[in-house]
């Protein structure tokens, strides 16, 4: 099984004519981070995507369609480098994107929120919740991927890669979703180790949900297991779909995360 994060899909595809208008959140450094949001009741659902993907991508639109049906406020937005927002790929870093997440949550959202991270989004959320405890009602995982940057990435390179990244800074992977390949940077891996999460207690207690398709060639579903071990809350479900890929986006997939969320939502309400 390759496990190996640079072939993380950009599952992106073009916005529904009938979608909120994107807008725009100026942060102090200069950052500009686009986002859709949907006004409704609590708590709010924030959407994280993945690596080199964006904010428009089909479990995103089906999330934001979902909660539209249900009155639910939603979010979603772009990290930096990626989608529509500022900055480029090549810049970023784990700690910089989940300070996009927090951005987004202060100033967009408020009250109780249930995150709902995919592949490196799932990361994400852990590191945003660990920084908005009071917050965060709940979070959902889809294929979450902490700690890829040292485990699916470092740990596979070749020694001849990782000279190189260390020499030169940056390396090109292949990936299976482009020609072009995935640019990973020395500071990607030297930033990254600074946010590691899977060698000590997670100090989260909120109910989790974490779904994982067990033929995913990405991110490998014991993946899933190690999380749930590492989480400090007793409420943890993991969810294992043994025909079930990376993307978690076919219909029954998405069915399956709409009745996760409905429930999880109905749990942190009463």
């Amino acid at each position: 099984m390759s496990a190996s994060p640079t072939a993380f899909p950009n599952n992106s595809q073009p916005e529904p004519p009938s979608g909120p208008a994107r807008r725009i959140l100026a942060r102090p450094d200069g950052a500009a981070i686009a986002y859709h949001a949907l006004a409704g009741r609590s708590p709010t659902v924030v959407f994280l995507h993945g690596f080199k993907s964006d904010m428009t991508g089909g479990k995103a639109l089906a999330l934001e369609a979902w909660c539209r049906s249900a009155g639910q406020a939603f979010v979603r937005f772009d990290a930096q480098g990626h989608g529509q927002s500022s900055g480029t790929f090549e810049d970023g870093t784990i700690g910089d994107w989940a300070a996009d997440a927090v951005s987004v949550i202060d100033g967009v959202t408020q009250g109780s929120l249930i995150l709902v991270g995919s592949s490196m989004g799932g990361w994400l959320m852990l590191l945003a919740a660990l920084q908005r405890r009071d917050r965060v009602a709940g979070l959902i995982g889809l294929a979450a991927a902490p700690d890829f940057t040292e485990d699916l990435i470092w740990n596979t390179l070749t020694d001849a890669q990782r000279r190189s990244l260390l020499v030169d800074g940056t390396i090109i992977t292949p990936s299976d979703y482009g020609a072009e390949g995935y640019p990973i940077t020395r500071r990607l891996i030297d930033e990254g180790r600074h946010n590691l999460l899977l060698h000590d207690v997670i100090n989260l207690h909120c109910p989790v949900r974490l779904i994982h398709g067990m033929r995913d060639a990405d991110v490998p579903w014991r993946t899933a297991l190690r999380l749930q071990e590492q989480l400090a809350s007793e409420d943890v479900e993991v969810i294992l779909v043994k025909d079930g890929d990376h993307r978690l986006s076919r219909d029954q997939d998405i069915a399956r995360l709409e009745a996760v969320i409905e429930g999880l939502v109905r749990q942190v309400v009463d």
